[in-house]
């Protein structure tokens, strides 16, 4: 059986790489992709590297016909997937690659974002959209609220051991370095390649990062009390990739051992030899997240490193991915491409 799917918001990052994913995958057909300022456009004209695709032309999302439409991926900017997916048929199942579903409480969504809610019922159902973390309720679910690419690779290398009191919930410091087209497709001066091509750059410092919402409801959920970690990324000069340096306090042995324990059957999930780091440059292009564990100089503190693509595992592959599931699908269907290097 093939599934119906659109693709909203397809002229962004992420729904480009939507559309590079489905082309090739078993049981998914794209019927219909919108881009409001680009409707009336093939996708050809926006993305060149596309052009051998036989794919809909761009449309806005009021002449998509959603009735004949099984799964819709909301490749939305913040804030516009709330009304839009409150009006949709309930027999439309919804995978939403923005934040507008990711907190379940109302005040905390208000208070990252800066503005209430407007479908707080739909905030309620949303399945947090994490697949290794999440797998049975997202087979159940209609609406599944994909992950911040930050907040999905640090959950990635600590979840384990947060579960598994592991390490110093008090102490835990997180680096992260983040490909440019994390940022977005539209223009601005701060993203220009003179201005970033010789640069490295923070940003959201000093606990005002939006993905820190995301780090406190889960991390939070997961000790059985209140959990704040310390969080800054900066942007590197590369167009993809999420290079997570996680440091805790905690036996560096025990610390590997439970990652590869909980990981090893996770088709996407790759924890390295003890002592080996991973690299962005070995997962672009792909679905693959690489966890590394590395001991310190002194005793009782570790280094956790998770590298993933930003665009694939970090947005659109796991939105495939819990699509998959949604629809009663393999959930690695379509999905295991080989990275591209170099």
């Amino acid at each position: 059986m093939t599934h119906n799917i659109a693709i909203l918001g397809a002229s962004g990052y992420t729904g480009a790489e939507l559309v590079r994913i489905i082309a090739t995958h078993p049981a998914m057909e794209i019927a219909a992709l919108s881009a409001d300022r680009k409707a009336g456009q093939e996708m050809a004209s926006v993305y060149p590297q596309l052009r051998h695709l036989d794919l809909p032309t761009l449309s806005t999302i009021e002449e998509i016909d959603f009735s004949k439409i099984d799964l819709c991926f909301a490749a939305l900017p913040h804030g516009l997937s709330q009304a839009l997916v409150r009006d949709l048929p309930r027999s439309v199942k919804v995978v939403d690659l923005g934040a507008d579903f990711r907190l379940r409480d109302p005040a905390a969504y208000e208070k990252w974002y800066g503005a209430p809610h407007v479908a707080v019922e739909l905030q309620k159902e949303a399945v947090y959209g994490l697949t290794e973390f999440y797998r049975d309720d997202i087979r159940a679910a209609r609406l599944v609220a994909g992950t911040g690419c930050n907040a999905a690779t640090v959950q990635f290398a600590l979840r384990p051991l947060i579960e598994g009191e592991l390490i110093d919930l008090d102490d835990i410091i997180c680096d992260l370095k983040n490909g440019i087209s994390g940022a977005g497709r539209s223009l601005k001066e701060n993203m220009l390649f003179t201005e970033r091509q010789t640069d490295v750059l923070g940003y959201s410092q000093g606990g005002k990062h939006r993905h820190l919402g995301e780090f406190d409801q889960e991390f939070s959920a997961l000790a059985g009390r209140k959990v704040e970690i310390m969080f800054t990324p900066h942007l590197v000069p590369m167009s993809r990739g999420i290079l997570a340096s996680c440091y805790v306090k905690g036996d560096a042995q025990a610390i590997h051992a439970a990652l590869a324990a909980r990981y090893a059957d996770e088709p996407f999930l790759t924890v390295l030899p003890f002592g080996q780091a991973p690299g962005t440059g070995a997962v672009a292009g792909s679905n693959f997240c690489h966890i590394g564990v590395i001991g310190d100089r002194k005793p009782g503190r570790a280094l956790v490193v998770a590298a993933l693509d930003n665009l694939n595992k970090g947005s659109s592959g796991q939105a495939v991915q819990n699509a998959n599931l949604m629809l009663g699908l393999d959930e690695t269907a379509g999905l295991m491409l080989a990275p591209v290097f170099p």
